[in-house]
C-alpha cells in the first residue's frame, strides 16, 4: 500500500498518520515564522528587552503550572470527554484560575521587580499577567479537536495565531522602540487565539457550568497532575532560573528562548500532537496487546526521528544561523543554542513515554516522574555552575535527562509502553549529531565558556 493511500480514508491509522504530518508541518511553520520575525525584532529592539520578557515569561509559565489541575488531559482521557457537562465544568474552572493567577500576579509585581533590580517589571508583570486571564477562556473544542484526531484545523488556526501576534509585534516594536511591544503582542496572540479557535473549531460554546460528579473527577485526576506541574516548572525552567546570576548571559538566553524555544519538548504543549501523538491511547493501552504496542512503536518511531532530525540540524547550523542573520551583540546566542539543541536530544527520545502514563489516568506515577526530573535538574544546573560556569551549568541539563531515564522506564513499563530498540537506536542517533555539532561549532563553544565562567 502506498503512503498516499495509507493517508486517505477515516481509518484510526490514517487519521493519526494525516494528525501527526500536519503537527510536524505546523511546527515546522512556526520555526519559519520565529526565525523571521526575530530577524526582524532584533533589529528594532535593545538586547534586554528580550532578557526582560523572558523573565516575564518564566513567571507567568510559573503561575500556571503552579496552578495547573490537568484539564487537558483530563478530557483527553475521561470517558465523559464528549459529555458537554464535563469540558463545560473544566473550563469554568479554567476561567476561575485564570482570574485568580492574574490578581496573583499583580501582587508579586513589585517584589519581583525588587529581587531583579528591574524597575519596569512592576508595570509589565500585570499587564502581561492578562494573557493568563485570556487563556482561561481557551474553548474546550481545542482538546477535544485533538481527542478525535482533528489537527488539521488546529495547526492552521495556529499558525495564523503565530502570524497575527508576529505581525502586531513587528509594528508596535518599529512604532514603540520599546519592551512593551513584547508585551502586548503577547496579550494580541492571545486574545487572538481565543477568537479564532472559538469561531472555526466545531462544537457547542463553552457555558459557566459547575457540576459536582464532573468537578470531583476533574479535581481527583488533577491534585497528582497538580504536583506534577509544580516539579515541571522547576524541571523546565530552572536553567532560566540558574542563571540570573549570569546578567549578561540573561539577555542573550532571552534571544535564544524566543528563537529556539520550539526545540524544546515543553513547548509541545502549544502542539497538540507533539504533547498527545495518540490521543486514542486510553482506548488502546500499549500493555493490552502486541498490536496496539506496535502501532505506537510505529508512531514513536515517525515523531522522534523528524524531532530528533530537526534538533539536530538547528543544532548544527544555529551557531551559523545567529552569525549570518544577526549582528554581533547576539552571536553568542548561537552557542548557546548548539549546546541546550544537543542536551534536549535525550528528553524527545523518551518524550512520549509519560503522555502514556497520563493516557492511562496514571496522574500519580506521572508526578513521582516528574519529581525526580525536577530534583536532578535543579541539582545537576548547580554541579555544573561550579564546575564550569554558564557552559556547566547547560551541560547540567543533558545530565539531568541522562540520570532520570531509569525512572522513565520505570515509568513505561507500568505501562507496557517501553521501547528500548527505539531509545537505544535514536540514543546513537542523538550521540552521534550532538558529537558532531560540538565539534563543528567547538571554537564558539570556548568563546562562550571564556566569557562565562
Amino acid at each position: 500500500m502506498t503512503l498516499l493511500a495509507r493517508l486517505q480514508g477515516a481509518s484510526l491509522g490514517a487519521r493519526v498518520m494525516r494528525s501527526s504530518l500536519f503537527t510536524l508541518g505546523g511546527f515546522g511553520a512556526n520555526q519559519v515564522i520565529r526565525l523571521a520575525s526575530n530577524l526582524i525584532l532584533t533589529r528594532l529592539l535593545f538586547p534586554e528587552a528580550f532578557g526582560l520578557m523572558a523573565l516575564v515569561t518564566v513567571f507567568l509559565v510559573g503561575l500556571g503550572q503552579f496552578s495547573d489541575v490537568g484539564v487537558t488531559p483530563a478530557i483527553l482521557q475521561s470517558k465523559r470527554g464528549d459529555d458537554q457537562s464535563f469540558p463545560d465544568t473544566a473550563w469554568t474552572i479554567q476561567v476561575a484560575r485564570g482570574v485568580g493567577l492574574w490578581f496573583v500576579a499583580g501582587a508579586c509585581a513589585w517584589p519581583m521587580a525588587w529581587a531583579y533590580n528591574e524597575p519596569v517589571l512592576a508595570q509589565m508583570l500585570p499587564v502581561a499577567a492578562l494573557v493568563l486571564v485570556i487563556n482561561g477562556f481557551r474553548p474546550t473544542r481545542m482538546v477535544t479537536a485533538n481527542r478525535h484526531l482533528m489537527l488539521g484545523r488546529v495547526t492552521l488556526l495556529d499558525i495564523g495565531t503565530q502570524v497575527g501576534g508576529v505581525v502586531t509585534a513587528v509594528v508596535l516594536a518599529w512604532w514603540m522602540q520599546s519592551v512593551w511591544a513584547l508585551v502586548i503582542s503577547g496579550i494580541v496572540g492571545a486574545a487572538l487565539e481565543v477568537l479564532l479557535n472559538s469561531r472555526f473549531l466545531p462544537g457547542p460554546a463553552n457555558r459557566l457550568h459547575w457540576e459536582r460528579a464532573a468537578a470531583q473527577e476533574l479535581i481527583g485526576f488533577g491534585k497528582w497532575v497538580f504536583l506534577a506541574t509544580v516539579c515541571g516548572f522547576v524541571f523546565s525552567q530552572a536553567d532560566k532560573i540558574l542563571i540570573v546570576p549570569f546578567r549578561a548571559a540573561r539577555s542573550l538566553r532571552g534571544l535564544q528562548y524566543r528563537l529556539f524555544l520550539g526545540l524544546l519538548p515543553d513547548d509541545a504543549g502549544q502542539h497538540a500532537g507533539a504533547e498527545d501523538p495518540d490521543p486514542d491511547l486510553p482506548r488502546t493501552p500499549p500493555a493490552e496487546s502486541r498490536a496496539n504496542f506496535l502501532k505506537l512503536r510505529q508512531m514513536r518511531l515517525g515523531v522522534t526521528g523528524l524531532l530528533l532530525g530537526f534538533t539536530g540540524l538547528f543544532a548544527l547550523g544555529s551557531s551559523w544561523i545567529v552569525h549570518t542573520l544577526y549582528d554581533g551583540r547576539y552571536h553568542q546566542a548561537g552557542a548557546m543554542a548548539v549546546l541546550l539543541a544537543c542536551m534536549q536530544m535525550p528528553q524527545i527520545i523518551v518524550q512520549t513515554y509519560d503522555q502514556a502514563a497520563l493516557a492511562a489516568g496514571d496522574s500519580r506515577r506521572f508526578f513521582v516522574l516528574a519529581l525526580v526530573r525536577a530534583t536532578l535538574m535543579v541539582l545537576c544546573i548547580l554541579a555544573g555552575i561550579q564546575a564550569a560556569g554558564l557552559v556547566g551549568a547547560i551541560l547540567g541539563i543533558g545530565a539531568a535527562y541522562l540520570l532520570a531515564y531509569p525512572v522513565v522506564v520505570w515509568l513505561a513499563r507500568r505501562m507496557g509502553a517501553w521501547d528500548p530498540m527505539h531509545d537505544i537506536a535514536y540514543g546513537l542517533v542523538a550521540a552521534l549529531l550532538a558529537l558532531a555539532a560540538i565539534r563543528l561549532n567547538w571554537d564558539d563553544i570556548a568563546a562562550l565558556s571564556e566569557s562565562f565562567p
